[in-house]
């Protein structure tokens, strides 16, 4: 099977989403946008140690950094987040199909043969 760029970008998502931190500023981000201090504060860590998640966050698209006179202010992009839910409900749906197929073969075991 061969690795489309969806499925790379999609890799990045959920493995930059895999850490506990990563996913604290994307809840933080939602809220709006921040400066790598102030979302480095709740943190006993490094600034170097979350300038490196945020790293891990802008490479799989899940914020972006801009230009502000002295500061980097972080924002969330949205569509990185998108992607990800549309193949998580994309999976559900078909579990939920392959499970509701699996309930009407059981319960039609359960009733035995036909006659």
């Amino acid at each position: 099977m061969e690795t489309t760029a969806e499925d790379t970008q999609l890799d990045a998502v959920f493995t930059a989403l895999g850490d506990h931190t990563r996913r604290d500023i994307v809840a933080r981000l939602s809220a709006g946008e921040a400066t790598v201090k102030e979302l480095a504060e709740p943190y006993a860590m490094s600034m170097q140690a979350v300038s490196q998640h945020i790293r891990v966050l802008e490479r799989s698209g899940l914020i972006s950094q801009g230009r502000h006179r002295q500061t980097r202010p972080c924002r969330l992009e949205p569509a990185a987040l998108e992607a990800a839910l549309s193949w998580i409900e994309e999976s559900r749906r078909a579990w939920s199909e392959r499970l509701d197929r699996l309930e009407t073969h059981l319960a039609r075991l359960q009733e035995g043969p036909e006659k």
